[in-house]
């Protein structure tokens, strides 16, 4: 092909791509603004012209399916389609934030500003880039929510094409996508794209097993198949004499929904019984009550099949913190296997697959909704009020507020208040009011006294016991699990520490007469105290836990340093200030050999050779990998390489925190060096088992056995082994041997010792 014929497919490429956009559009609901979506399109497409993605094609092709997917999977409007497609113009070209305005208007430069990256230069050494661009992003968000969907759209579409990038740049986006954008998707509502998002990462996290379940299930779809059929047969007959207009279907679980749940639970993808859902939507008809509507289907199907008590989820009456809606059951069908079924209206459907934009639509139309995600927002506009001085703890306090599972609970007047799955009697007086938690003494939960640590279930009714001479204090910090919560008492804390620390460096200039302090001063004075830094001084001083002496010359002539000063306020100090630390991400990558400092190449792969073990990389204990496992390495503040499991939370916290530091590494054949794992397993008790599994364990092959701890009760018995081995190949072996005997019912690795 020359490059008069390559240009002109490019260009009918783009047409024909730009086309699709605009039929997208004109067959929704909103007003048709073609003209401003034509121009915002015209405009970036001769901002982008001459650039090429990575995987070689035009770079307006990016915009442009951005666009579409706001357009045709969100549901958004001409002003979000417009913002799409110029959301790379002032980030990669020589436009401004300014000239869009000049161009568009207010609005649309300020949802493409809010979704431009912070220059780096800014930064300087102390904080990560990373964080401090979410940061930004939901400062605009705040504003105006289009901002955050628009940046999802566009994560979504940097995932469908992820496949160009290096391995280490991929570990980056995907961990940054499971750690903040899939839990994001999910608290919008978004849930075709949150399981998107989580698709795709397992697939590039973990290859061989996405390949090996995608397998497992096209080989089954004909069993489920039949499955479906013989438990819709009399459904249908049963819904069809209600005479409303429903859909019924089935959905396969996401391949990564069935590898998690194969993970947590230690079982084979066999024993994964809820493999598909039935979803039954229903078409709602004026001047019916839609609540009954869900419970008259739910009643027909239950006259047929015997229901599960335990997996009724109500989220009708009660929607969840992101809107969602439906009715959950599952039952025993006639192939006896347990099935789910899904009951919704199609205005629940709408809101379920477009999340926000949905709701919104529906709010217009005077449809009563709930409001948790109004309340959400404000959460998040609290957050951004009263910032922590640290990027990324400041992305972890968000992170907090992303939850997916909640609780219900009652107020002393029997009001109902959503709560994060494992929050506490504290985080309920925070939700409250910030003065009820600011001073609450304690709680009674269900009419008993209880801490204020006290972890809270649905259905509980809490009251807050509160005291004026109560404030917060830093334990407190380690009793909340939600945002609002944890901002609330760290902004009460800075509050407190600036007031003591003020008095602090009042007493400590006094007993200079006044005099300023230099430099040379305050380093004698630090180091004579043996703290940190001089607001950590300041502190102590203030409260009255380090004595000042009665001149200032002891400073100078004491040899010997007094004891380091802590307490939980100085830890808590220390962490607060964190930020100072240097950043990693400026330091020379080196680590250091026996033969001296190498240079780290990030952009080839690291070779974890077992010679070079516990010298330039280290195996963390939060995930515990074995050789084998699916890693990447991460350059940490000693020049070390740390390798983490791809799936590893400690791991997607640094991939979206210092993604510059993420590198590709490769296990080597490890013989001497041998690492410590843990193997559970379960099943029917009787005499002898555990000599018959340490004999099995020990059949042709040689195992270092550190312990084992088997517990019996009414006739099923668990066992934990702690063994050393060479690779994650060998725990599979080990695993193969225990399945074998008589009476086991599972086994698998367990991530802790």
């Amino acid at each position: 092909m020359t490059d008069e014929e390559r240009i002109l497919a490019e260009d009918k490429m783009i047409d024909d791509e730009f086309q699709a956009l605009l039929n997208d559009y004109l067959s929704s609901n909103h007003r048709k603004k073609v003209d401003l979506i034509t121009r915002a399109f015209n405009f970036a497409r001769e901002a982008h012209k001459g650039t090429r993605r990575r995987s070689g094609e035009p770079y307006i092709m990016h915009p442009l399916s951005v666009a579409r997917i706001v357009s045709k999977e969100m549901g958004l409007g001409s002003t979000s389609i417009s913002s799409s497609l110029l959301h790379d113009v002032v980030e990669d070209t020589d436009f401004s934030v300014e000239d869009i305005r000049l161009m568009f208007g207010d609005k649309i430069a300020q949802i493409v500003d809010g979704l431009t990256k912070i220059s780096h230069g800014m930064f300087g050494e102390k904080v990560s880039a990373q964080a401090e661009n979410f940061r930004k992003l939901l400062l605009t968000m705040s504003d105006d929510i289009r901002v955050i969907l628009i940046k999802i759209a566009d994560r979504l579409h940097n995932m469908r094409t992820l496949s160009s990038m290096a391995p280490a740049k991929q570990y980056k986006i995907t961990g940054e996508t499971m750690y903040i954008y899939a839990p994001l998707a999910h608290r919008l509502g978004l849930f075709a794209i949150k399981t998107e998002l989580e698709e795709l990462c397992f697939k590039y996290e973990h290859p061989d097993d996405y390949i090996d379940l995608t397998n497992k299930i096209v080989q089954s779809a004909s069993e489920r198949d039949q499955i479906y059929e013989n438990f819709a047969k009399p459904v249908k007959v049963a819904i069809d004499k209600m005479n409303i207009s429903y859909e019924m279907k089935a959905r396969v679980k996401s391949v990564y929904s069935i590898w998690n749940k194969m993970q947590k639970k230690g079982i084979e993808f066999e024993e994964v019984y809820d493999l598909f859902a039935v979803r039954i939507i229903f078409e709602f008809e004026p001047g019916m009550d839609e609540k009954k509507q869900c419970w008259d289907i739910y009643s027909a199907i239950t006259d047929i099949y015997k229901i599960r008590p335990d997996r009724i989820r109500d989220w009708v009456s009660h929607p969840k913190a992101n809107g969602y809606q439906a009715l959950h059951l599952t039952v025993m069908g006639p192939d006896g296997k347990w099935i789910e079924i899904q009951i919704r209206s199609k205005r629940m459907d709408d809101i379920a697959e477009k999340g926000f934009a949905a709701h919104w639509k529906y709010k217009t139309e005077g449809v009563e909704e709930d409001n948790e995600l109004d309340k959400w927002l404000k959460t998040i506009q609290e957050i951004l009020a009263n910032p922590n001085p640290n990027a990324i703890d400041f992305l972890d306090t968000v992170k907090m507020n992303l939850f997916s599972s909640e609780i219900f609970v009652f107020t002393p007047k029997g009001e109902i208040r959503t709560l994060p799955q494992g929050a506490t009697a504290l985080d309920f007086a925070y939700i409250i009011h910030t003065r009820v938690g600011d001073h609450c003494l304690g709680a009674k939960v269900n009419h008993k006294l209880a801490p204020l640590s006290q972890v809270l279930r649905s259905g509980d009714q809490v009251e807050i016991l509160t005291s004026e001479s109560q404030f917060p204090q830093p334990e407190w910090l380690g009793f909340v699990t939600t945002a609002k919560a944890k901002t609330k008492i760290e902004a009460s804390l800075r509050r407190q520490r600036r007031t003591v620390a003020e008095n602090g460096k009042n007493m400590l200039e006094d007993l200079f007469d006044g005099k300023e302090i230099d430099s040379v001063s305050y380093n004698k004075i630090l180091n004579y105290y043996q703290v940190d830094n001089k607001e950590i001084l300041y502190y102590l001083i203030g409260n009255n836990e380090i004595v000042l002496p009665e001149s200032s010359s002891v400073f100078f002539n004491v040899k010997v340093p007094i004891k380091k000063q802590d307490n939980l306020f100085v830890r808590y100090m220390k962490q607060a200030m964190s930020a100072m630390i240097k950043s990693p991400s400026d330091q020379k990558h080196t680590t250091e050999t026996e033969e001296g400092f190498i240079l780290i190449d990030r952009k080839a792969i690291y070779h974890l050779k077992e010679e070079n073990f516990k010298k330039n990389f280290i195996v963390p204990t939060c995930c515990n990998p074995l050789p084998g496992d699916d890693v990447f390495g991460y350059i940490n503040q000693k020049e070390e390489v740390e390798v983490h499991k791809r799936s590893c939370e400690n791991g997607m916290k640094l991939k979206s925190s210092f993604g510059d530091r993420i590198i590709e590494v490769s296990w080597g054949d490890y013989r001497q060096y041998s690492f410590m794992a843990t193997i559970v397993f379960s099943g029917i008790d009787r005499i002898g088992i555990l000599n018959t599994i340490l004999s099995k364990l020990t059949e042709n092959i040689v195992v270092n056995i550190q312990s084992v701890n088997v517990s019996s009760n009414d006739g099923i018995f668990e066992g934990k082994l702690n063994v050393h081995v060479h690779s994650a190949e060998d725990v599979t072996l080990l695993c193969s041997k225990i399945a074998k005997v008589d009476g086991v019912t599972t086994v698998h690795r367990s991530e802790f010792k």
